[in-house]
């Protein structure tokens, strides 16, 4: 794949992913669990999200072909 083809799809999954997330996140957060019930586990989504967005940036940004 073209360089850009591969910025645009890894822009796009990473996106959807972080969408998931953030979702699931909110519906824990809002639901029974309460703020501090989903609190743990909306700090390890914020995680996985920073660990997708740095793969993002190493292997499609600023990777050299």
């Amino acid at each position: 794949m073209s360089r850009l083809v591969t910025i645009v799809v890894a822009v796009i999954g990473t996106g959807l992913m972080m969408t998931f997330v953030i979702g699931l996140s909110h519906s824990i957060s809002t639901g029974f669990a309460g703020f501090w019930g989903g609190f743990p586990f909306m700090v390890i989504a914020i995680f996985v999200i920073l660990l997708a967005l740095y793969d993002l940036w190493e292997e499609s940004i600023r990777k050299d072909d």
